[in-house]
Protein backbone atom coordinates (compact mmCIF):
# COMPACT_ATOMS: atom_id res chain seq x y z
CA UNK A 1 0.00 0.00 0.00
CA UNK A 2 2.84 2.39 0.52
CA UNK A 3 4.33 1.89 -2.57
CA UNK A 4 3.12 5.16 -4.17
CA UNK A 5 4.92 8.00 -6.06
CA UNK A 6 7.44 9.99 -3.96
CA UNK A 7 5.63 13.37 -3.03
CA UNK A 8 2.05 11.79 -2.34
CA UNK A 9 0.05 11.00 1.11
CA UNK A 10 -2.69 9.34 2.08
CA UNK A 11 -4.59 9.05 5.48
CA UNK A 12 -2.98 6.84 8.25
CA UNK A 13 -5.99 5.24 8.60
CA UNK A 14 -6.23 3.78 5.89
CA UNK A 15 -5.85 -0.26 5.29
CA UNK A 16 -6.78 -0.98 1.84
CA UNK A 17 -5.08 -1.84 -0.92
CA UNK A 18 -5.04 0.75 -4.26
CA UNK A 19 -6.78 -1.89 -6.62
CA UNK A 20 -6.28 -3.62 -9.78
CA UNK A 21 -4.35 -0.60 -11.50
CA UNK A 22 -1.95 -0.31 -9.03
CA UNK A 23 -1.30 -3.93 -8.78
CA UNK A 24 -0.34 -3.85 -12.29
CA UNK A 25 2.17 -0.93 -11.66
CA UNK A 26 4.01 -2.89 -9.31
CA UNK A 27 5.12 -4.64 -12.84
CA UNK A 28 6.88 -1.83 -13.66
CA UNK A 29 10.62 -2.79 -12.84
CA UNK A 30 10.12 -6.56 -13.92
CA UNK A 31 8.19 -6.62 -17.15
CA UNK A 32 9.68 -5.57 -20.72
CA UNK A 33 7.33 -7.15 -23.16
CA UNK A 34 3.52 -7.49 -23.64
CA UNK A 35 1.47 -9.03 -21.10
CA UNK A 36 -1.31 -10.50 -20.13
CA UNK A 37 -3.43 -9.29 -16.65
CA UNK A 38 -5.73 -11.79 -15.01
CA UNK A 39 -7.69 -12.26 -11.79
CA UNK A 40 -6.02 -15.44 -9.80
CA UNK A 41 -9.57 -16.41 -8.56
CA UNK A 42 -11.05 -17.28 -12.65
CA UNK A 43 -11.03 -19.37 -14.78
CA UNK A 44 -11.09 -18.17 -18.08
CA UNK A 45 -10.36 -21.51 -20.42
CA UNK A 46 -7.87 -22.83 -22.83
CA UNK A 47 -9.78 -21.00 -25.94
CA UNK A 48 -9.46 -16.99 -24.12
CA UNK A 49 -5.82 -17.80 -23.35
CA UNK A 50 -5.17 -18.60 -26.71
CA UNK A 51 -6.72 -15.99 -28.19
CA UNK A 52 -4.70 -13.50 -25.88
CA UNK A 53 -1.26 -15.13 -26.70
CA UNK A 54 -1.76 -14.69 -30.49
CA UNK A 55 -2.54 -10.72 -29.84
CA UNK A 56 0.33 -10.74 -27.60
CA UNK A 57 2.38 -12.13 -30.22
CA UNK A 58 1.63 -9.25 -32.52
CA UNK A 59 2.25 -6.60 -30.25
CA UNK A 60 5.69 -6.98 -29.75
CA UNK A 61 7.34 -3.87 -30.68
CA UNK A 62 3.97 -2.16 -30.65
CA UNK A 63 2.64 0.64 -28.27
CA UNK A 64 -0.19 1.70 -26.30
CA UNK A 65 -2.17 -1.17 -28.71
CA UNK A 66 -3.78 -2.97 -25.33
CA UNK A 67 -6.42 -6.14 -25.64
CA UNK A 68 -9.35 -7.42 -23.32
CA UNK A 69 -10.82 -11.04 -24.17
CA UNK A 70 -14.47 -10.58 -24.18
CA UNK A 71 -16.99 -13.18 -22.56
CA UNK A 72 -20.52 -13.65 -23.72
CA UNK A 73 -22.76 -12.18 -20.69
CA UNK A 74 -24.46 -15.63 -20.54
CA UNK A 75 -21.41 -17.77 -20.13
CA UNK A 76 -20.76 -15.46 -16.97
CA UNK A 77 -23.63 -15.62 -14.89
CA UNK A 78 -24.14 -17.59 -11.22
CA UNK A 79 -26.56 -19.94 -10.50
CA UNK A 80 -26.76 -18.92 -7.20
CA UNK A 81 -27.33 -15.21 -7.21
CA UNK A 82 -26.65 -11.89 -8.96
CA UNK A 83 -22.91 -10.71 -10.31
CA UNK A 84 -20.93 -7.28 -11.12
CA UNK A 85 -20.02 -6.95 -15.33
CA UNK A 86 -17.85 -4.51 -17.32
CA UNK A 87 -20.46 -4.06 -19.96
CA UNK A 88 -18.63 -3.49 -23.35
CA UNK A 89 -19.07 -0.78 -26.15
CA UNK A 90 -16.86 -1.30 -29.11
CA UNK A 91 -16.84 0.91 -33.11
CA UNK A 92 -17.49 -0.78 -36.02
CA UNK A 93 -13.31 -1.80 -35.95
CA UNK A 94 -13.92 -3.63 -32.82
CA UNK A 95 -12.19 -1.14 -30.39
CA UNK A 96 -13.46 -0.13 -27.16
CA UNK A 97 -15.14 2.94 -26.50
CA UNK A 98 -16.21 2.10 -22.79
CA UNK A 99 -16.51 -0.66 -20.26
CA UNK A 100 -19.23 0.78 -17.41
CA UNK A 101 -19.80 -1.98 -14.81
CA UNK A 102 -22.99 -2.67 -13.88
CA UNK A 103 -24.66 -4.58 -10.95
CA UNK A 104 -27.19 -7.15 -9.42
CA UNK A 105 -26.87 -8.71 -13.33
CA UNK A 106 -28.99 -12.26 -13.13
CA UNK A 107 -31.21 -14.17 -15.66
CA UNK A 108 -34.70 -13.39 -15.08
CA UNK A 109 -36.60 -15.75 -17.09
CA UNK A 110 -35.96 -15.53 -21.00
CA UNK A 111 -33.87 -11.97 -20.35
CA UNK A 112 -30.88 -11.07 -18.27
CA UNK A 113 -31.72 -7.79 -16.28
CA UNK A 114 -29.15 -5.52 -14.41
CA UNK A 115 -28.75 -2.04 -13.12
CA UNK A 116 -26.04 0.50 -14.26
CA UNK A 117 -24.19 2.99 -11.63
CA UNK A 118 -27.59 5.16 -11.75
CA UNK A 119 -29.37 2.10 -10.15
CA UNK A 120 -31.70 2.09 -13.85
CA UNK A 121 -33.04 -1.41 -14.72
CA UNK A 122 -30.87 -2.41 -17.77
CA UNK A 123 -32.26 -5.85 -20.25
CA UNK A 124 -28.76 -7.26 -21.88
CA UNK A 125 -28.80 -9.82 -24.38
CA UNK A 126 -27.27 -13.40 -24.15
CA UNK A 127 -24.30 -12.42 -26.46
CA UNK A 128 -23.11 -9.10 -24.84
CA UNK A 129 -19.65 -9.07 -24.25
CA UNK A 130 -18.79 -8.22 -20.97
CA UNK A 131 -15.15 -7.49 -19.12
CA UNK A 132 -13.56 -10.50 -16.70
CA UNK A 133 -10.78 -8.50 -16.00
CA UNK A 134 -8.23 -10.46 -19.19
CA UNK A 135 -6.25 -7.85 -20.28
CA UNK A 136 -3.20 -7.34 -22.52
CA UNK A 137 -1.23 -4.62 -22.66
CA UNK A 138 2.15 -3.46 -23.70
CA UNK A 139 5.36 -2.19 -21.18
CA UNK A 140 4.20 1.60 -22.20
CA UNK A 141 0.70 1.22 -20.15
CA UNK A 142 2.92 1.73 -17.09
CA UNK A 143 4.11 5.05 -17.38
CA UNK A 144 0.66 5.97 -18.40
CA UNK A 145 -0.63 3.94 -15.17
CA UNK A 146 1.69 5.83 -12.61
CA UNK A 147 0.76 9.60 -14.40
CA UNK A 148 -3.27 8.70 -13.89
CA UNK A 149 -1.99 7.40 -10.50
CA UNK A 150 -0.90 10.50 -9.44
CA UNK A 151 -3.78 12.04 -10.30
CA UNK A 152 -5.81 9.79 -8.48
CA UNK A 153 -3.99 10.36 -5.39
CA UNK A 154 -4.82 14.01 -5.68
CA UNK A 155 -8.85 13.79 -5.69
CA UNK A 156 -9.18 10.50 -3.71
CA UNK A 157 -6.01 9.53 -1.88
CA UNK A 158 -7.26 10.89 1.26
CA UNK A 159 -10.49 8.38 0.99
CA UNK A 160 -10.04 4.80 3.53
CA UNK A 161 -12.02 2.35 0.52
CA UNK A 162 -10.90 4.42 -3.02
CA UNK A 163 -9.32 2.15 -5.62
CA UNK A 164 -7.57 2.34 -8.72
CA UNK A 165 -9.23 -0.20 -11.37
CA UNK A 166 -7.79 -1.46 -14.83
CA UNK A 167 -11.34 -0.28 -16.31
CA UNK A 168 -10.81 2.90 -15.08
CA UNK A 169 -7.52 3.18 -16.06
CA UNK A 170 -8.03 1.81 -19.99
CA UNK A 171 -11.48 3.72 -20.03
CA UNK A 172 -9.24 7.33 -19.18
CA UNK A 173 -6.48 6.24 -21.96
CA UNK A 174 -9.15 5.40 -24.52
CA UNK A 175 -11.33 8.53 -24.04
CA UNK A 176 -8.59 10.53 -24.26
CA UNK A 177 -7.09 9.07 -27.38
CA UNK A 178 -3.92 7.79 -25.98
CA UNK A 179 -4.69 4.19 -26.40
CA UNK A 180 -6.86 1.28 -28.00
CA UNK A 181 -7.66 -1.30 -27.03
CA UNK A 182 -8.98 -4.46 -29.13
CA UNK A 183 -12.07 -6.55 -27.88
CA UNK A 184 -10.71 -10.39 -28.40
CA UNK A 185 -13.99 -12.59 -29.21
CA UNK A 186 -13.52 -15.61 -27.34
CA UNK A 187 -16.17 -18.36 -26.77
CA UNK A 188 -14.57 -19.80 -23.69
CA UNK A 189 -17.07 -19.90 -20.63
CA UNK A 190 -15.67 -18.15 -17.46
CA UNK A 191 -16.53 -19.75 -14.06
CA UNK A 192 -15.58 -18.83 -10.75
CA UNK A 193 -16.59 -18.88 -6.71
CA UNK A 194 -18.72 -16.05 -6.96
CA UNK A 195 -20.62 -17.62 -3.78
CA UNK A 196 -20.08 -20.71 -1.60
CA UNK A 197 -22.44 -22.68 -3.37
CA UNK A 198 -20.68 -21.83 -6.73
CA UNK A 199 -17.83 -24.64 -5.49
CA UNK A 200 -19.60 -27.85 -6.52
CA UNK A 201 -20.14 -27.02 -9.80
CA UNK A 202 -17.08 -25.15 -10.45
CA UNK A 203 -15.19 -28.80 -9.43
CA UNK A 204 -17.44 -30.90 -11.84
CA UNK A 205 -16.73 -28.56 -14.89
CA UNK A 206 -13.08 -28.47 -14.00
CA UNK A 207 -13.61 -32.54 -13.74
CA UNK A 208 -15.65 -32.56 -17.11
CA UNK A 209 -12.81 -30.39 -19.14
CA UNK A 210 -9.93 -32.95 -17.74
CA UNK A 211 -12.72 -36.11 -18.92
CA UNK A 212 -13.32 -34.38 -22.95
CA UNK A 213 -9.24 -34.57 -22.83
CA UNK A 214 -9.55 -30.03 -23.03
CA UNK A 215 -7.18 -30.39 -20.10
CA UNK A 216 -4.23 -32.64 -19.22
CA UNK A 217 -4.83 -33.79 -15.42
CA UNK A 218 -1.06 -31.93 -14.36
CA UNK A 219 -0.88 -28.27 -15.88
CA UNK A 220 2.70 -28.59 -15.72
CA UNK A 221 5.75 -30.81 -13.95
CA UNK A 222 8.31 -29.92 -11.69
CA UNK A 223 12.61 -30.90 -12.64
CA UNK A 224 12.03 -33.37 -9.86
CA UNK A 225 9.09 -34.95 -11.23
CA UNK A 226 10.56 -35.38 -15.11
CA UNK A 227 13.74 -36.86 -12.82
Amino acid sequence: MNKIPQGYSYSPERSKPWGTAHALMMGKYLINEPFAVINADDFYGRDAFRVLADFLRESVGKSHQYGMVGYRLSNTLSEQGSVSRGICQTNPQGYLTDVEEHHQIRRQGDSITGTDVKGELKHFADQTFVSMNMWGFTPDIFEEAEILFKEFLLTEGQELKSEFYIPRLVNELITSGKARTKLLQSESQWFGVTYREDRPLVEERLHRLISEGEYPRELWTTNQDQA
